[in-house]
């Protein structure tokens, strides 16, 4: 009766790489300051974090002025999860030198994940004035257009992208994303295929094919796409969350709800996956507890014009006519369809409405 919403997300670049600078003659406070960046840099690369962000503070004391030291200091920051302050040293760092295009393409990339798209765009958008080959930009830029609902700038971008570095496996991945959601499904196939060829350990890229194969009604392939994506990364609620899903459309509402379950206790923010365990719940035939993973669902989405239907279905099979008329109702204003089945219910439960 009710069909499943599957998600699906990016990967974006983040050029962390270190900035390096060579000193010749200066004077005895810069000469410090390029000891402690290159010490920084040395602990960096051991992974010992907070020795480098340590160095990369002294650096800073002694030299204020220079956008290394502060891009360097970002980068061990996001390393360690700082994202905030990471940020910030970014925002130093193109403050002192405007024209360091990596550090933009880092902002853009900090800001998207904040769901900042407008912000991450213009960013990205000067990374790519600044370096018309910056392949990474390009990627990150085509990104951030999907998510702001611009599919065809989306991939104009990641062909660019793929123009400028073909073995980019994460604009294959991003642009076989944008294909399925324009439901250009035989080429959103092409590019994961092409996406995992070169890089078989991507999560993401098995989660989108995965999306793909599940679009074409490819439930078995789908489930093994899936299972791939959640060996290779066990940390991603989206995954779970697409397997669960899988599992209903296969008809194991039980064996969605171990995998929807996982996904909410990995991100209780992601509104798809209340709406999916509340659709497992009805196949469960457990009504209250579907009724209120649909409420969860909208409290954190109020678009989710899905979770109408679905909620007021569930009204309907519990007799309660008004209420469950009213989410139908609110749900089609949406832009929302109901299935045959649940029509059906509809009209039987208003023929036993008293009158």
């Amino acid at each position: 009766m009710l069909s499943p919403i599957n998600l699906c997300n990016f990967v974006l670049f983040l050029c962390l790489t270190l900035a390096t600078t060579i000193v010749h003659g200066q004077n005895s406070r810069a000469t410090s300051s390029a000891s402690y960046l290159e010490r920084g840099n040395k602990s960096l690369e051991k992974g010992e974090l907070e020795r480098a962000i340590a160095d990369y503070d002294m650096a800073i004391a002694f030299d204020g002025s220079s956008a290394i030291n502060y891009y360097n200091r970002a980068v061990a920051r996001y390393r360690k999860g700082d994202a905030e302050n990471a940020l910030r040293d970014f925002t130093r760092a193109i403050e002192l030198n405007p024209r360091l295009g990596d550090a933009y393409t880092n902002r853009g990339a900090i800001l998207y994940e904040q769901g900042q798209f407008d912000l991450a765009l213009k960013d990205f958008n000067k990374a790519i004035e600044l370096n018309p080959r910056d392949v990474k930009a390009w990627t990150n830029r085509g990104s951030a257009q999907g998510d702001l609902g611009d599919l065809a700038s989306s991939i104009a971008d990641l062909d660019q992208a793929i123009k400028l570095d073909r073995r980019n496996s994460l604009a294959w991945t991003n642009r076989c994303n944008i294909h399925y959601r324009r439901g250009e499904l035989e080429a959103a196939l092409t590019d994961c295929k092409q996406a995992l060829k070169l890089d078989q350990n991507s999560a993401l890229a098995w989660n989108d094919q995965g999306l793909v194969r599940l679009a074409q009604g490819d439930l078995e392939g789908a489930h093994a796409d899936f299972d791939r994506a959640i060996a290779l990364d066990s940390q991603s609620a989206y995954f779970f969350s697409n397997r669960g899903g899988t599992w209903l459309s296969k008809g194991k509402p039980e064996r969605a709800m171990d995998d929807l379950n996982r996904a909410l206790a990995l991100n209780p923010k992601q509104a798809e996956t209340w709406y999916l365990r509340g659709v497992a719940n009805i196949a469960r035939e457990d009504f209250s507890r579907a009724t209120a993973d649909f409420d969860e669902a909208l409290k954190l989405n109020p678009e989710l014009t899905d979770a109408y239907c679905s909620r007021g279905v569930v009204h309907l099979m519990q007799r309660n006519l008004t209420v469950g008329e009213a989410d139908i109702s609110h749900c089609k204003k949406m832009g929302g369809t109901l299935l045959p089945q649940a029509e059906k219910l509809l009209r039987e439960a208003r023929a036993l409405s008293p009158r």
